[in-house]
């Protein structure tokens, strides 16, 4: 039997939503099909790749190891999918700035394609907070940057959004919340709350939750996701944070489940921005046609400034 790119892809959504329901929804598909798919993964592989709970699935030793191996093999797939439709030969440099949840939880991958897809263009890469980006964007001291678009209302600065990354409610394995049909806002405001700083997170939550009479019971704050995530983890809060930066697991090892919120809560944007009224260099338009063709865009498409 041969293992197909179908039974990883549903592999890895079961991995990352610990619940066979939610990973057929993600993929559109039915639940049998996720579970045959698996079945006969775990038979070409010869080891049981997860624990069946009554909470869900959770990955074996194994399954740890060969979730590593299906997101290299999904990347390559995913990176030959695009070489036949941009132009290798740019050459020059590029000086791209990045804020701190982007260039930890979003770009390296990229870079690594992109300085593998254009060997003669090179990438000079700064992490910095979103107001030094816009300061060094509006005085062409970065080329480009890739940041939560989001945040930016500068009308001086031109955005192009590549994806809206959900956000959920981080809970603990087994918590109380997990066992009810509905989750909003008011429920999640009686909870101990872990609030995350960094990027703007605090005044981005802040704005939706402004628009209830509820408000969050922050007992730490902290820059770090990865605190956030042991401290949700080891049943210390919960938090309300996007897909993009949601790992199933915490550096100890414990499970962290998420939860849809039946309010509005906006998503996080994260894309690509550069001075308005630049016409770009061929290195620029070689980083935006790369993750135009990355996500889906259409390449005819202009940026537009973040005013409209």
């Amino acid at each position: 039997m041969a293992l197909s790119i179908r039974q990883l892809r549903y592999f890895v959504a079961t991995a990352e939503y610990g619940q066979v329901s939610q990973a057929a929804i993600s993929q559109n598909i039915s639940q049998s099909a996720i579970t045959a798919a698996i079945k006969e993964l775990e038979q070409i592989v010869g080891v049981p790749l997860f624990a069946r709970t009554a909470q869900g699935m959770e990955l074996t030793s194994s399954g740890r190891q060969f979730l590593s191996h299906a997101y290299e093999i999904l990347a390559k797939i995913d990176e030959a999918m695009q070489l036949n439709f941009i132009n290798t030969d740019v050459e020059g440099e590029l000086v791209v700035a990045a804020t701190y949840t982007v260039i930890g939880y979003f770009l390296p991958m990229h870079i690594e394609r992109i300085r593998r897809l254009f060997p003669k263009l090179r990438v000079q890469l700064y992490e910095l907070n979103r107001e030094s980006i816009e300061e060094g964007l509006l005085t062409n001291r970065y080329d480009l940057s890739v940041l939560l678009t989001s945040n930016i209302l500068n009308p001086m600065i031109t955005t192009e959004t590549l994806l809206s990354s959900v956000r959920r409610l981080w809970v603990p394995a087994q918590h109380h919340l997990l066992r009810r049909k509905g989750v909003g806002l008011q429920e999640i405001s009686q909870e101990p709350y872990i609030m995350l700083t960094v990027d703007e997170a605090a005044q981005s939550s802040l704005k939706y939750w402004s628009k209830t009479p509820y408000q969050p019971n922050v007992t730490l704050r902290t820059s770090s996701v990865e605190a956030v995530r042991s401290m949700v983890a080891n049943n210390q809060g919960v938090a309300i944070l996007s897909d993009m930066v949601y790992r199933p697991w915490s550096l100890e090892g414990r499970r962290i489940e998420t939860i849809n919120i039946q309010e509005t809560v906006p998503a996080m944007d994260v894309g690509l921005a550069w001075r308005a009224g630049n016409a770009l260099t061929p290195a620029m338009q070689a980083f935006r046609n790369y993750f135009q063709q990355a996500f889906g865009l259409p390449g005819a498409a202009g940026g537009k400034p973040a005013s409209e």
